[in-house]
């Protein structure tokens, strides 16, 4: 890699502003929530604080849907709160990116009102999004949205459709119209001058629609195409966030990571390539797509898990492609994913603590940028509400009208088990600060439920337990920091762990030491003899003593040598 970037070696916090703290007693968290619990995020270590949309916005989806890109919610503040927690951040060493997002814009913006009011030619900001006329009298392709149904709206005023791959609320911006770039541009620059530290980009990946926008293909029965296979990595995306980098990115010390939806090993070394010239890193979602329904028709909605060896196959397989060409950002969940313990660890009381201390072990160890989403490093868990009235999220609502009243594709019981699996809103219930009303979070009525297990899983037990999770991730971010090996060593999986099918074994090597990463992803004792060095020092376990050869239930052993 090039001379190491500031980025490489940090660890970045992600607040979700909705659900973090209240300090208005609205039960909705905001700015002054996320100014209160500075310290918080501080004493855990990190470097980055990365915030969910707090534009302005009609919230339909979680904030995603922006109507003003140069101002602030009020349901979460003010733009003096926002600075004033820049600045407080700034001054704790702390950096804070934006959520951009610019794939879509609200309907409520003035881009769109104005978009809406004329289909005239002399009407600038028709092309400002994608209107098509109708083809034998429906939609201009097959293109379904990402929240069910078709992602075209018919506009009855004008007689065509607009694209939207999201709700009908989220109108597709035009990135082939040069005023579109260079409007969005301006706004980063905006931002710029207000002293942010960088933005992830929320699905970059699909702004450059494919040219005469074709039919998508269909999986399973649905009436619609998958407009993700037909829209991801499209034919001038690269040009654009080129053109992006040299307009604005390259010209402050910033951090950027890029959603990117459908994202392949050759178009992530182009997103991240080493030369610096689109994005510094991409987040994949290979590996938290593993644990899809095997039946194409119900997408992402299932509650089977992933297997040990395709999990490693997958993390591996980024490793070592993204090696000396690109960098990878590493992350467990975040606000669009279940709760890590839930999904890939075990939550139940007796394993909740010890796997997930061992999975974000063989996750910080690895090479890239960690991402520490709110409460994962409380250990907390999904939500296992019961009833569809408890959600709150877009798309399991639209999920469960579509697949289980519309189409019966199954039946209700089974549908909940799903969301209890995979909805949105297993990692958007509110932090889970201490045992008073409402975890801490709110002093009324939060605006989605609390997790009930707020009074076994909480920031303040945490803090008061040295072996804390809380502690374990603290010591973690502080290995990365000081052991440059975890930034430019070489990864290498362990050659007889490739067929395991309970421990998960790699090496992390640079010219000057070894690190072994042992991760035992069972509730097995395992007998293993993996030869470490006499020499070796244990640098991090979660069983409170070391036993060579075996490796106990969700165990994890970080030896350095």
């Amino acid at each position: 890699m090039q001379t190491e970037k500031w980025w490489q070696k940090a660890v970045v916090y992600q607040v979700y502003p909705k659900s973090f703290q209240d300090s208005n007693h609205d039960g909705i968290g905001d700015i002054r929530g996320i100014i209160q619990r500075l310290d918080y995020i501080k004493q855990l270590g990190v470097d980055v604080i990365w915030l969910n949309p707090i534009y302005k916005s009609p919230d339909i989806d979680g904030g995603y849907d922006i109507s003003d890109y140069q101002d602030i919610n009020p349901t979460f503040g003010s733009m003096a709160d926002f600075d004033e927690l820049l600045s407080k951040a700034h001054a704790m060493g702390l950096k804070i990116i934006m959520d951009l997002v610019v794939n879509h814009s609200s309907s409520q913006h003035d881009w769109f009102q104005k978009s809406l009011a004329s289909s005239e030619p002399d009407n600038d900001y028709r092309d400002y999004y994608v209107w098509r006329d109708p083809v034998d009298g429906h939609e201009p392709n097959n293109w379904g949205s990402f929240f069910s149904g078709p992602a075209w709206t018919y506009d009855e005023k004008s007689g065509q459709y607009y694209l939207h791959l999201f709700a009908k609320e989220q109108p597709d911006l035009n990135w082939d119209n040069p005023k579109v770039r260079h409007s969005i541009f301006d706004m980063m620059n905006w931002w710029a001058a207000k002293g942010i530290d960088g933005f992830r980009m929320d699905v970059i990946s699909l702004i450059s629609k494919p040219d005469g926008l074709p039919d998508a293909p269909i999986t399973g029965d649905s009436i619609f195409g998958n407009a993700g296979d037909a829209v991801a990595n499209g034919p001038h995306v690269h040009e654009y966030l080129k053109e992006m980098n040299t307009k604005v990115l390259s010209k402050h010390d910033w951090m950027t990571v890029g959603e990117t939806a459908g994202v392949t090993i050759s178009e992530a070394q182009k997103y991240a390539n080493k030369d610096g010239s689109e994005l510094n890193m991409v987040f994949e979602f290979e590996h938290v797509g593993l644990d899809s329904n095997t039946n194409p028709a119900l997408g992402k909605w299932s509650d089977r898990k992933a297997g040990l060896p395709e999990l490693r196959e997958n993390l591996v397989k980024w490793q070592q492609a993204l090696s000396g060409k690109a960098w990878n950002s590493l992350y467990w969940n975040n606000h669009d994913q279940p709760r890590v313990v839930s999904r890939f660890g075990n939550d139940s009381p007796k394993f909740r603590e010890l796997s997930a201390k061992m999975l974000a072990a063989l996750l910080h160890f690895m090479q890239g940028t960690p991402y520490i989403y709110q409460g994962e490093e409380l250990g907390m868990t999904n939500a296992y509400f019961d009833t569809i009235n408890q959600y709150q999220d877009l798309e399991t609502i639209n999920a469960y009208q579509e697949l289980v009243v519309t189409e019966k594709l199954v039946t209700e019981e089974t549908m909940l088990k799903y969301f209890q699996s995979k909805s949105r809103d297993n990692a958007r219930t509110p932090m889970q600060w201490d045992t008073s009303s409402n975890a801490g979070f709110s002093d009324t009525t939060p605006w989605l439920e609390t997790n009930p297990n707020y009074q076994a899983i909480n920031a303040k037990a945490a803090l008061d337990n040295p072996d804390s999770i809380f502690y374990f991730y603290q010591k973690l971010i502080k290995l990365r920091h000081q052991l440059p090996v975890i930034t430019d060593g070489t990864f290498k999986l362990l050659p007889d762990n490739e067929q395991d099918d309970h421990i998960f074994a790699y090496t992390r090597t640079n010219s000057e030491t070894t690190l072994l990463i042992i991760a035992n992803f069972t509730s097995d004792t395992i007998t293993r003899n993996y030869d470490v060095p006499k020499a070796a020092q244990l640098l991090i376990q979660n069983y409170t003593d070391d036993q060579e050869t075996t490796i106990r239930p969700y165990e994890v052993k970080v030896y350095q040598y």
